[in-house]
């Protein structure tokens, strides 16, 4: 359905559209202002990280352009702006000394969102540790949820009284997983142990930012942002379907267990618990009451089961192509990450089309945990196309694949999933992390060269669907 005006009428009059981008991939001015360096500075500087040695010094310049930025996705009609705050702004070293022209920039953003009376959805981390607390262990360190819970105190005691919704964290996978086992992001460590050890970290980070923030605000609106993934078993035979559960609680329920139910999966737990080195007191720290959460969605995983557990684990998935030597978590999951039916319709990125993956995870956790409301915080496609010779970036295929996942996230609801809100990746085109600057999530193109801003045609379609659901209301 690409109708804008039909697809919108899908929606309840509360529901939420809007856009979503992050600070390191958006902001530039690494060096301004006071802001000291992330472990994202460091790692896209280290040679051979990231594509062509790309990194986000100047980005898509958005410190110096927030007010003609926030003008844009005013005019895209949009009602919400998820956005994150750079902990290496507010807190240069981490901890210690607060800078406050940081928190000047974020109180002039929210202050330009309100004027414009777009919601402001914040999120306090998305992936830029500060540099210095990677010199006591980083996400290793049960510290660094300390130094978490403080910087979070600084940001809602200052910005809190004007900020919709506050997230904790934005896809813990990646910042524990993909960044120390796979060690494709930063800091690039391949460690099953320290992968595991960030896990619970992160999950202690998140309690405790939680009660931090309702301690300076007991009514702010408190959520969590989860890249949780979609899988499927390769097929009906008792041992796929037996790999595709532990996939899931090794991918997934690491996360939702504790945060929501206040426990990790009991098999998990016998075989690689040790590497969690959970406390006493930890999972009533970690499990605080949501007023909702966040759903990130891009593509789904198809597992068979893999007999030996000895082998290397080998795969596809939002990283890319992987291989992971023979190690606790590969013997643990003892699968096989294939292609499914649908391999050969992808994005340039290489990630697989399934609109219908969204929904089943959703029904997949709604029927497993008790979670409050959620919002699709993230959903979008990777289609590198540049202007034609008049200036229009006919981006259909992106169109699609929006009015694809719109679609059945609008059937989701039917179904009595608590579905209140949308955010597309992203606004505009941006550092895609390892990817440098090759490829483009934007419904915004961005041209690096000169930062001038052109909406797609996929931007022009979602405005006009979110335009035409704020006039249905």
């Amino acid at each position: 359905m690409t109708d804008p005006h039909k697809l919108a009428n899908r929606f309840p009059a509360d529901f939420t559209f809007g856009v979503a981008t992050a600070a390191y991939q958006i902001e530039g001015a690494t060096r301004t202002d006071g802001r000291g360096p992330s472990i994202w500075d460091a790692f896209s500087n280290m040679p051979g990280r990231v594509y062509g040695g790309h990194n986000g010094d100047v980005a898509c310049d958005h410190y110096n352009r927030w007010e003609s930025d926030l003008d844009l996705i005013a005019s895209l009609g949009m009602e919400a702006y998820r956005f994150s705050i750079a902990w290496p702004r507010i807190l240069p070293n981490g901890t210690g000394v607060v800078n406050e022209a940081g928190l000047d920039f974020y109180d002039r953003l929210i202050d330009g969102l309100v004027a414009r009376d777009i919601k402001v959805f914040a999120t306090l981390y998305h992936w830029d540790l500060p540099l210095a607390l990677t010199g006591y262990g980083g996400w290793t360190d049960r510290d660094t949820a300390q130094a978490f819970a403080d910087y979070t105190s600084v940001v809602v005691r200052r910005l809190g009284d004007r900020i919709d919704t506050l997230a904790t964290f934005n896809e813990p996978w990646c910042s524990t997983y993909l960044s120390h086992w796979l060690g494709a992001h930063a800091p690039g460590e391949k460690s099953i142990d320290a992968a595991l050890a960030t896990v619970h970290v992160t999950n202690l980070a998140h309690g405790m930012g939680v009660q931090a923030a309702r301690a300076e605000r007991a009514d702010i609106s408190m959520g969590t942002v989860l890249n949780a993934q979609a899988i499927y078993a390769a097929s009906d035979k008792e041992e796929d379907r037996a790999a595709a559960e532990r996939a899931f609680q090794f991918n997934n329920g690491v996360f939702f267990g504790p945060i929501f139910d206040g426990a990790y999966d009991e098999e998990l737990m016998t075989t690689l618990g040790d590497k969690l080195k959970v406390q006493g007191g930890d999972m009533e720290v970690i499990h605080q009451p949501l007023d909702w959460w966040g759903f990130n969605y891009y593509m789904p995983v198809t597992v068979r089961h893999n007999a030996s557990r000895n082998d290397a684990l080998a795969g596809t998935g939002a990283m890319g192509a992987f291989a992971v030597e023979a190690d606790d978590a590969s013997r643990f999951l003892a699968l096989q990450s294939i292609p499914s039916t649908n391999a050969n319709v992808r994005t340039d990125i290489g990630w697989e089309i399934e609109a219908k993956g969204g929904a089943h995870l959703l029904h997949q956790v709604y029927e497993r945990y008790d979670l409050p409301p959620v919002y699709i915080t993230e959903n979008g496609a990777c289609y590198n196309l540049e202007p034609d010779e008049t200036g229009t970036i006919d981006d259909q295929s992106r169109l699609d694949y929006l009015a694809k996942h719109l679609d059945v996230f609008a059937e989701t609801i039917g179904d009595d999933i608590p579905l209140k809100g949308y955010f597309a990746w992203s606004l505009m085109d941006n550092f895609e992390w390892a990817e440098g600057y090759r490829m483009r999530f934007g419904i915004v193109h961005v041209d690096y060269e000169t930062q001038q801003r052109t909406v797609k045609k996929s931007g022009n379609w979602y405005a006009d669907v979110a335009k035409a659901h704020a006039a249905a209301r």
